[in-house]
C-alpha cells in the first residue's frame, strides 16, 4: 500500500479479498506499512495508523505492536490524538500487561484537565481497564462531589463501581457520594448512582444498614417511573426506562433481604409494579421478571408471591422461548416453598414438555418431577411416562431416575409401583441406572400377594421382547424364584399367560442363554434361573441338567464357573440342591448399606482375590451322628454378593468365599469338630453380618436350625 492510504480504502480492499489467503495478505502489507509509519517522526498521521490498526486488532489478527503508539498518543495534548490513544488503550491494554502502568500518570493529568471531554476519556478507559494499582493510585482523584457537569457524574460513578471491584476496601470513599448522586434529576446520573450504591451494599454488611434508610426515597423514584407518562427521551416498548427500573428492583431485593421494615416499604410498590407493567413485550417482561425476583428474596406477604408466581404462569405461555426457559427456571427454585402456588401451572408446566427447545423441555421435566406429590402421583405419571416414550435419548436416564424416585416416595400401591418400574424397562431399560435391578427385585420380594401377578407380567414380557437387558434380568430372577406359580391357574392379572408345561419356560431362558443380544450378567441371571427351576418344578429335571452342563465349557469364565458349580450340585452334593436353591428371603430394605437408588448409580466392581480368612466352628451336638451343611454352599469357589449403593462413594461389593467343610461327621461327647474356611472380601469396611442354617440328623430324625454370625474381627470391619 503507498503510505498515507485512507482507512476507508483499507477496509474496502479487505472486504474485496476473495479467499481468506488473499485477506491475510493484505492485513500483513497494511501492518507492515503502519509499523514503518510509527518509527518515524510525528508527520500527522499517528492517530489515522493507529485507528486502522484497531481495525486490523478487530478482525482478529495481532495488533500488540501499537500498545506504545497509545501510550504516546495519550500523552499527546492534541484532542483528536488523545482521543484514539485513549480507545486503543482500552482495546490493545489490560491489567496484566506492563505498558497499562505507563499511562497512570496521563490518565491522573487528564482527571483534572479543564475539558470535561478530556476528563471523560480517562474515565472511561480507568473504568475499563484499569488494575488495582491504578485504582489504589487514582481514588482520590475520583471525586464524585467535584463531577457535577452534568455528563460526568455517571462515568465517575461507573469508574467507581469498577475500582470498587477490584479494591473493596475503596467503598467507604465512595460512601457518602453515593447516597447525594439519588438526588440527581438525569437518568443516566441516577443509573449510575443505584449501581453503584448496589455494588457498595453487596461488599459491605455496614453500608447496606446504611442506605436500608433510603429505601423510601427509591420507592419514590420508583412509583415515578411506573406512573409516569409518555416521554419519548426513556421510552422502550411502552415502558419508562425499563434500565433503571431493572437496577431499582435489584438494589431493592438487596436492601430488602432479611429485614421486615425495609420489606414492609416496599410491597405495595411491588404490587403496584406487577398488576400496572405490560408484559406483551419484552421489555415488561424484564421488569416484572426482577420484580419476581424481589417479591420471592425479600420478606413478602403471602399474597404478593402468589401474584408473583402467577406472573411466572403468565410467563409459561409466552412465545418467547428464552421467557419461558426463565420462568421455569424460577418456578423450581420456589417450588419447595410456594409448592401448591406452582401446582396450579402443572397444566401449563406439563405442556412445555412437549416444547421443540431442548433446554426448555429439560427444564419443564426437572419442574415436573419437582411437583409429583400424593395427591397427583397417578395423573402427573400418566403424563410423565408418555413423556419418556417420545423423550430425546439425552434426557431418558434422566426421567426415569427421576419417575423411579417418585414412585419410590408416592406409590399409591405396590402393584402400581411394580407395574410403573417394568413400564419404564420396557420403554427405556437401556437408560435405567445399574441398581434398578437389585432395587426391583427388593420390591419384588416383599410383595408377597403380587408374585403370581408379577411373575406372569415379567414373562410375557420375556417372550415379547429379550433386547432390555434389565427388564430380561428381573424376568429371569423373578421366573427362577417363582416360576412355579406360572403352572398355576389362579392369578390376578386379567389375562394371565397360558403355560402349559415346564418346556415352554426352558425354551424362554434358553432363548436368553444363546440370543446373542444378552449380555454375561444377563445369562447369568438366566442361567441361575433355569438351576432354581430343578427345584421349583420337579419333573423334566433331565433338560435342565443338559443346558448347564453345555455351559461347563463356555468360554465366558463367569458364566463356566456358575455351570461348573451347579453341575457339582446335581452329582456331589444333590442332597443339599433343594435347600440351596430354595427361595429367596424378604431383603430387609432397612439393612446396611440398602438405599433406593437416589444416589449416583455404578456398576458392580468385581473385587481383587480375598484378603480375609475366618474359620466358622459349629456347635459339636451330643448324637452319634450329624451332618452340618453350610447355608448355601456351592462349592469351593462360590461368591455370594450383596450390593452396597452409597451416596458419597461408587458402589462396591462384599465378596464371600466359602471352602468345603472339613467333614460331614461330629462325633459324639466333643471329641471332635466340623470347621468351614470362608475368605471375605470387605472393601467397604461395613458392619458384617451371616446368616447360616445348620441341617443335620440326630437319631434317624431331621434338624434344622438358623444362627446369625455377628462376631467377625474388627478387621474385617
Amino acid at each position: 500500500f503507498p503510505k498515507g492510504r485512507s482507512s476507508r480504502l483499507m477496509i474496502r480492499v479487505i472486504r474485496g479479498a476473495r479467499t481468506q489467503g488473499e485477506e491475510r495478505g493484505v492485513i500483513q502489507r497494511e501492518c507492515a506499512a503502519i509499523r514503518a509509519q510509527f518509527r518515524q517522526a510525528d508527520n500527522g498521521t499517528r492517530s489515522h495508523n493507529l485507528a486502522k490498526l484497531l481495525y486490523v486488532h478487530m478482525l482478529g489478527y495481532p495488533a500488540h505492536f501499537g500498545q506504545m503508539e497509545c501510550v504516546r498518543l495519550i500523552a499527546s495534548p492534541r484532542y483528536n490524538e488523545k482521543r484514539v490513544g485513549y480507545l486503543g488503550a482500552m482495546m490493545l491494554l489490560d491489567e496484566k500487561q506492563d505498558a497499562s502502568l505507563l499511562i497512570t500518570n496521563s490518565i491522573k493529568n487528564d482527571l483534572s484537565h479543564s475539558s470535561q471531554y478530556v476528563q471523560s476519556l480517562a474515565l472511561c478507559t480507568l473504568a475499563c481497564m484499569g488494575s488495582a494499582e491504578m485504582c489504589r493510585d487514582l481514588a482520590p482523584e475520583i471525586d464524585l462531589m467535584k463531577l457535577t457537569v452534568m455528563t460526568l457524574p455517571f462515568q465517575a460513578a461507573l469508574c467507581a463501581v469498577h475500582m470498587v471491584r477490584k479494591v473493596p476496601e475503596l467503598g467507604e470513599l465512595f460512601t457518602p457520594a453515593a447516597r447525594s448522586l439519588l438526588s440527581e434529576k438525569n437518568h443516566g446520573v441516577l443509573h449510575g448512582a443505584v449501581v453503584l450504591i448496589t455494588e457498595l451494599c453487596e461488599r459491605n454488611p455496614n453500608t447496606l444498614e446504611q442506605f436500608r434508610k433510603v429505601v423510601p426515597e427509591l420507592v419514590l423514584m420508583m412509583k415515578g417511573l411506573v406512573m409516569s407518562g409518555y416521554s419519548p427521551e426513556h421510552n422502550v416498548a411502552g415502558i419508562s426506562d425499563p434500565f433503571l427500573q431493572v437496577r431499582i428492583l435489584r438494589l431493592l431485593r438487596i436492601l430488602g433481604r432479611n429485614n421486615d421494615t425495609a420489606s414492609d416499604a416496599m410491597n405495595d410498590l411491588l404490587a403496584q409494579v406487577a398488576t400496572n407493567t405490560d408484559s406483551s413485550k419484552t421489555a415488561g417482561s424484564a421488569v416484572l421478571y426482577e420484580t419476581v425476583l424481589t417479591v420471592m428474596d425479600i420478606k413478602s406477604e403471602s399474597g404478593l408471591r402468589v401474584l408473583a408466581v402467577n406472573i411466572l404462569g403468565r410467563f409459561l405461555l409466552n412465545n418467547d422461548r428464552n421467557i419461558r426457559y426463565i420462568s421455569m427456571t424460577s418456578l423450581q427454585k420456589i417450588v419447595q416453598t410456594d409448592h401448591n402456588a406452582v401446582q396450579r401451572h402443572r397444566g401449563t408446566i406439563v405442556d412445555c414438555l412437549k416444547d421443540q427447545d431442548a433446554s426448555v423441555k429439560r427444564r419443564a421435566l426437572e419442574l415436573s418431577l419437582a411437583l409429583v406429590s400424593a395427591v397427583n402421583i397417578r395423573s402427573l405419571m400418566k403424563e410423565l411416562l408418555l413423556f419418556l416414550s417420545s423423550c430425546p435419548p439425552e434426557l431418558r436416564a434422566h426421567t426415569t431416575s427421576g419417575i423411579f424416585n417418585a414412585a419410590e416416595r408416592y406409590a399409591p400401591s405396590q402393584r402400581w409401583h411394580i407395574d410403573t418400574i417394568l413400564h419404564v424397562l420396557t420403554t427405556a431399560g437401556g437408560d435405567v441406572r445399574d441398581e434398578t435391578v437389585p432395587n426391583l427385585i427388593q420390591l419384588i420380594t416383599t410383595a408377597t400377594e403380587l408374585h403370581c401377578y408379577t411373575v406372569h407380567k415379567l414373562y410375557r414380557a420375556l417372550i415379547t421382547d429379550i433386547s432390555v437387558q434389565s427388564l430380561v434380568q428381573v424376568a429371569c430372577w423373578c421366573i427362577g424364584e417363582y416360576g412355579d406359580l406360572l403352572l398355576r391357574g389362579e392369578c390376578e392379572e386379567t389375562e394371565p399367560v397360558q403355560v402349559h408345561a415346564l418346556d415352554d419356560v426352558l425354551d424362554a431362558l434358553e432363548t436368553v442363554l444363546q440370543s446373542h443380544m444378552s449380555s454375561p450378567a444377563t445369562r447369568g441371571f438366566a442361567l441361575t434361573a433355569t438351576m432354581k427351576l430343578s427345584t421349583r418344578i420337579t419333573h423334566n429335571v433331565d433338560r435342565i441338567r443338559s443346558i448347564v452342563s453345555i455351559y461347563g465349557s463356555c468360554i465366558d469364565v463367569e458364566l463356566q464357573q456358575r455351570a461348573v458349580e451347579y453341575n457339582a450340585l446335581f452329582k456331589k452334593y444333590d442332597h443339599m440342591r433343594a435347600a440351596v436353591l430354595e427361595r429367596m428371603p424378604v431383603i430387609d430394605k432397612s439393612s446396611p448399606g440398602h438405599t433406593n437408588g437416589e444416589s449416583a448409580g455404578g456398576t458392580i466392581k468385581e473385587l481383587e482375590p480375598t484378603k480375609l480368612t475366618h474359620e466358622i466352628v459349629f456347635p459339636q451336638e451330643p448324637s452319634n451322628q450329624a451332618v452340618c451343611d453350610l447355608f448355601k454352599t456351592l462349592g469351593p469357589s462360590y461368591r455370594l454378593f450383596m450390593t452396597f449403593v452409597s451416596h458419597s462413594h461408587p458402589p462396591q461389593s462384599v465378596q464371600l468365599q466359602m471352602k468345603a467343610p472339613s467333614g460331614d461327621v461330629i462325633p459324639a461327647h466333643g471329641l471332635g469338630q466340623v470347621t468351614q474356611t470362608v475368605l471375605l472380601n470387605n472393601p467397604n469396611k461395613v458392619s458384617l453380618k451371616i446368616r447360616v442354617r445348620v441341617c443335620y440328623t440326630s437319631q434317624s430324625s431331621v434338624c434344622q436350625d438358623t444362627v446369625q454370625i455377628d462376631s467377625f474381627p474388627s478387621t474385617a470391619w
